[in-house]
């Protein structure tokens, strides 16, 4: 799975740190996101697309591409 957390938290001008901070979570979280060695639960997903103000599809994108 593939996703766009990086690019989003970019827009919001936020580093991993503050970004992990705001949702629950810590720092290498999402680095291993971003980097695409760790698939968020459900849970993460939605808090993370719910912080962004998009949908869970619109950050994490399923499939062949």
């Amino acid at each position: 799975m593939r996703n766009r957390v990086k690019v989003y938290r970019a827009m919001h001008d936020l580093t991993q740190e503050a970004f992990a901070a705001r949702i629950g979570v810590n720092r290498q979280t999402i680095l291993a996101i971003e980097k695409g060695k760790y698939d968020p639960s459900l849970e993460l997903a939605f808090r993370i697309a719910r912080y962004f103000g998009v949908n869970v599809e619109e950050i994490f994108l399923y499939g062949e591409t």
